[in-house]
Parts: C-alpha cells; sequence; structure tokens
C-alpha cells in the first residue's frame, strides 16, 4: 500500500495506546497528523509532542538495531521503530500495548530485568589452547554456523511469546527461554568453546519445557531460526547424554554419566 494511500482519510493516524501502570490502566485514543515515511515510533513520539507528554516508551537507536522499542501492536509483537504506518488501512485504528510477558512499569514500558539475570546464568564462553604458534584456527563454515546467533538484538519478543514464560509465572525461575537457548547455543557450536553446557540446559534452563511451537522464530526481527538452528541442536545434544541408552553406558563407562 502507498504512502498515499494511507496519508488520506485526512492525513491522521488513529491511535489506541496503552497508558497506565502495574495498579490499572486504559488505552488512550489520540489522532496525530500522519507524514509520509512515518514508523510507528515516530507517532508514539509525536502523540507525546502533541498530546501526553508524560507517555513513558522505550527506544533508543531507531534502525532495528537496539531492541528497545517492543511493543505489541495490533496485538502482534513487533519493533515500533521497524513498522511502517503504510502498512496498514487508510483510517484505521492501530493498537499499541507494552509486551504482555513481563511486568508494567508504566505505559509502554516494562521490566525485562528477568531476562538479564538469566543470562547471568549462562556459562561463560572458554575456549581451548592457543596453538603452538599461539595462533588459535577455526574452519570457516564453523564460523558461519553460530554467525546467526550474534544477530540477536535482544528485543525479548521471542521471550515474550513464548508461552512457557507468558502463560506460567511459576515457570519462570526455571526456564531461560528462547533468547538465552540462543546465546547457549551460540557458545555450544562455538568451534573455540570446550565448556559443557548440556547439564545447565537439563536442569537449570529447562530446556525440556519447550515444545517447539516456533512462535518464537515467527517474531523474531533479525530473522533467526531460534527453533530449528539452536533450540532443536540443543535439544538433540541433550537427549542423546541423558536419555539415549548406549550413550549414557558409554558415558558411565568414561565417567562422564549422570
Amino acid at each position: 500500500m502507498s504512502e498515499a494511500a494511507v496519508a488520506g482519510n485526512g492525513g491522521e493516524a488513529k491511535m489506541r495506546v496503552w497508558r497506565g501502570d502495574a495498579g490499572g490502566g486504559e488505552f488512550r485514543d489520540y489522532t496525530v497528523p500522519l507524514q509520509e515515511g512515518m514508523v510507528v515510533l515516530d507517532v508514539i513520539h509525536s502523540i507525546q509532542a502533541m498530546h501526553a507528554g508524560d507517555l513513558a516508551v522505550r527506544w533508543n537507536c531507531k534502525a532495528g538495531k537496539c531492541g528497545s522499542c517492543s511493543a505489541e501492536v495490533n496485538g502482534k509483537p513487533r519493533l515500533m521503530c521497524m513498522t511502517r504506518m503504510n502498512t496498514f488501512e487508510p483510517g484505521e485504528t492501530i493498537t499499541v500495548a507494552p509486551i504482555q510477558t513481563f511486568p508494567l512499569i508504566r505505559d509502554l514500558v516494562t521490566d525485562v530485568s528477568y531476562n538479564y539475570e538469566k543470562a547471568k546464568t549462562v556459562p561463560p564462553f572458554k575456549p581451548k589452547p592457543k596453538e603452538a604458534d599461539g595462533t588459535r584456527r577455526m574452519y570457516q563454515e564453523d564460523i558461519d554456523r553460530v554467525q546467526e546467533f550474534h544477530k540477536c538484538i535482544e528485543c525479548f519478543l521471542c521471550q515474550n511469546v513464548c508461552h512457557v514464560i507468558r502463560d506460567h509465572d511459576d515457570n519462570k525461575p526455571s526456564f531461560a527461554g528462547p533468547r538465552l537457548f540462543v546465546r547457549v547455543a551460540s557458545l555450544e557450536m562455538h568451534p573455540l568453546d570446550t565448556d559443557d553446557r548440556l547439564e545447565f540446559l537439563r536442569k537449570e534452563a529447562g530446556l525440556g519445557f519447550c515444545n517447539i511451537t516456533k512462535c518464537c522464530t515467527e517474531v523474531c526481527p533479525e530473522h533467526i531460526k531460534i527453533t530449528d538452528n539452536s533450540i532443536i541442536p540443543l535439544k538433540e545434544r541433550v537427549v542423546t547424554r541423558f536419555y539415549d541408552p548406549i550413550a549414557r553406558l558409554l558415558g558411565a563407562l568414561s565417567g562422564k554419566g549422570s
């Protein structure tokens, strides 16, 4: 749809934005002038400038690389700075709400500290010793395999839609979520890393809770194949180590069994 088409209906953006805090709130309607090239975050800023200077919203780069402006736009988790206004129907009222999985602070801002606390539990990178000549060597295909995971901008949209976290608060202490599984995969599949995080994945990260619905992959703005390229390979490693009878026997004989 063209910019001109969206700018019809008087060139106005009709927005319904959540206002409130942990104690309660409501959606409020705003109308602001719509200009060519605008994204949802631009419109939110216009609302701040023209109608509600106290509207709380988190943002930083406005280029889809910081992950700060996550929200639910018309019920779908998105980055506001990457959601163009010309993708909506002319005259459509656009609803903007905070992501629902994490505690609300105010308006569109939520407390995502859960994710950072979980990140602290991930065993860090542990490189193997250097070669005799003082260098470390890697095959290009091994580097390419983990490069995808480093595109994560920590928008936490994948965490937001993960029903294990979203629908069950009691799971949060024992479940890391898709963003952290991507982090672990980047380490486990790194050609120079020597640490073993399979026990961590099984007991502390709660990998077994994930039933691979792929909802996390569907909302990733960086198009990381979270389920296929990180979660499933990690699950396969855990199953082989702890639940495959032959692997368990070999592990017991080598002293590496559970």
